[in-house]
């Protein structure tokens, strides 16, 4: 399929915008970058397309009303108290400039926990159905005023994948000072060229390697990681230059402009949640007849008997992840066992494990449709 069958019939929009196109280094915020982006979201919404962004500059204009060095915000402390001065800042920006159009927008701050845990991330989704309903621009960003290490996005790119899978959106686009992904980094080798097109299983990640700049914590590389989850999940994504005229209007109207990411087949929303939920609770290693049967194209559900081992701590309806023989990552899903009931059934066969237990007991460890099949 070409790029305009994927794009031009988009419903609902997800836009990362990086830090530099809004804050970059000493310079001034960047009030023309923004009045355009207000500019083209008024025409999405009288295209009737709902729009969600992503946004980041919370720590960079923290960090300048502070008068902190770069450096400085590398320690927590100084990054979260940089953070909650920067936020309301940027918050006002985005406000302000909307309004200018007649748009309504509204703040959401998240944490990995609130979509790692599926009841406050339903309640969650529920909230940014409402106000997409009412035609409010949701504006989220990480909490980073509380977020710690460990339970962080580790930085927007991911968290835009996560919203875009999770809000079942029909495209994510992300905006930054690049027009797209290079086969070098285009400031180092003059000849790097621009790529058009990726598809499924095409190796990229390592050419976004050391493209990125001070102010932002994503980076090319990490772009390519989120554009690759979001694929995944079904979503296509377009990686652009944000300063380019129009340019949300016309990557909807299927311009080739930037970099394809080409989707993959949709998930059904339980399973997007699996997917993007943040670091699984363990791990269970399973055998090579147990690798054959969850990658096979029927697919198969996780057995006890192809179970060699466990590592982590968890319980019942965790996310974990399934290894295989040599450690690769072979699929993620929810557990029907805790850590301890598991180390007690693994190489048994489904039917002893009532028996061992003293109770009634899922056949599965975990059944085909709370799993999502990372390799193919």
């Amino acid at each position: 399929m070409e790029r305009h069958q994927y794009l031009t019939h988009v419903r609902r929009l997800v836009i990362k915008i990086g830090t530099r196109m809004v804050a970059c280094g000493e310079e001034p915020v960047d009030h023309a970058f923004l009045a355009g982006l207000a500019t083209q979201l008024a025409g999405l919404h009288e295209r009737d397309i709902q729009t969600v962004l992503v946004v980041s500059g919370a720590v960079a204009l923290g960090r300048r009303a502070l008068n902190l060095q770069s450096g400085q915000t590398e320690h927590v402390s100084l990054r979260q108290a940089a953070a909650a001065v920067g936020q309301p800042e940027l918050m006002r920006l985005y406000l302000e400039t909307l309004a200018t159009h007649g748009l309504r927008a509204a703040q959401i701050l998240l944490t990995a926990d609130d979509m790692a845990d599926r009841s406050r991330y339903l309640r969650i989704r529920n909230t940014m159905e409402a106000l997409l309903e009412e035609r409010v621009v949701p504006v989220i960003n990480e909490n980073d005023s509380i977020s710690v290490e460990g339970v962080t996005f580790g930085e927007n790119d991911r968290l835009a994948a996560i919203v875009a899978a999770k809000t079942g959106a029909d495209a994510l686009v992300f905006l930054s000072d690049e027009p797209g992904l290079y086969t070098a980094d285009p400031k180092r080798y003059p000849e790097a060229e621009l790529i058009e097109l990726v598809q499924p299983g095409d190796e990229v990640c390592q050419l976004g390697a050391g493209v990125g700049g001070r102010e932002s914590s994503g980076g090319m590389q990490k772009k390519i990681v989120a554009a690759e989850m979001a694929v995944e999940c079904g979503i296509p994504v377009v990686m652009t230059d944000g300063r380019e005229e129009n340019v949300l209007l016309r990557v909807l109207d299927g311009e080739r402009i930037g970099t394809f990411f080409v989707p993959g087949e949709p998930l059904a929303r339980r399973k997007m949640w699996i997917a993007t939920a943040r670091e699984p609770r363990g791990r269970v290693l399973v055998d090579e007849g147990a690798c054959r049967a969850l990658t096979s194209p029927d697919g198969a559900s996780l057995l006890p008997i192809g179970v060699v081992e466990v590592e982590g701590e968890f319980g019942v309806g965790d996310l974990v992840e399934v290894l295989g023989p040599r450690r690769q990552v072979l699929a993620r899903g929810i557990t029907n066992f805790s850590v301890a009931d598991l180390r007690r059934i693994k190489r048994l066969h489904s039917r002893e494990v009532p028996r061992l237990l003293g109770r009634p007991a899922a056949p599965e460890v975990i059944h085909r449709d709370n799993m999502v099949v990372i390799a193919g």
